[in-house]
């Protein structure tokens, strides 16, 4: 298997090869969004590839909503392209098994899929690690098999597996309103720490 590292990430950014990026920010996550209320969130988006969904956040009074990449790329490309829609020092660019922080929230945006397999049991200890007491892990994983990766999918009975010890009130549930691609093919989760 080849290895899930920056250089592969740089490659596919450099390459356009970004099948997992829709253009904007995801319906399931937009509808998610628009309910939340409290603004003063601390919000944790890894994976964000070119930031939509953080930078939705922000149109939206979340000022303490940061993003995280593996990639300068995206990062670098947004933030030239439309100065000023995102603070650069909120924006981290870094391995996100690497990230200090603490936050009410994290959003699940395309990063579990990516990861190499293995390392799933990890990012379900590393999540939990960054949320505070109540915090919440909040987004989609797909609900299907690839024949090979990334994307890598799965089953919520697997996706259990690697969460209870960390979570409680495990919702998983079919995404009724993934884009017509990721059809019938999403869980959207809300894990509590």
């Amino acid at each position: 298997m080849q290895t899930l590292d920056n250089q592969f990430w740089n490659q596919r950014y450099s390459d356009g090869q970004t099948g997992w990026d829709v253009g904007s920010v995801s319906a399931p996550l937009k509808a998610y969004f628009d309910q939340l209320d409290r603004k003063e969130l601390r919000i944790l988006i890894p994976g964000c590839g070119f930031g939509y969904e953080g930078i939705y956040a922000r149109s939206l009074g979340f000022e303490q909503t940061f993003l995280l990449d593996f990639s300068p790329i995206p990062k670098k490309t947004v933030l030239s392209e439309h100065p000023g829609i995102f603070p650069s020092e909120q924006w981290f660019v870094e391995d996100f098994f690497d990230h200090e922080g603490q936050y009410d929230l994290i959003i699940e945006q395309t990063l579990f899929c990516a990861i190499d397999p293995s390392k799933r049991s990890d990012y379900a200890k590393k999540t939990a690690e960054l949320l505070l007491p109540g915090g919440k892990l909040v987004g989609l994983l797909f609900n299907r098999d690839f024949e090979s990766g990334p994307p890598f999918g799965g089953t919520k009975v697997e996706y259990m597996g690697y969460f209870s010890p960390y979570f409680s009130n495990l919702k998983m549930t079919e995404c009724y309103n993934s884009i017509e691609p990721r059809r019938d093919s999403e869980l959207f989760i809300q894990l509590t720490k």
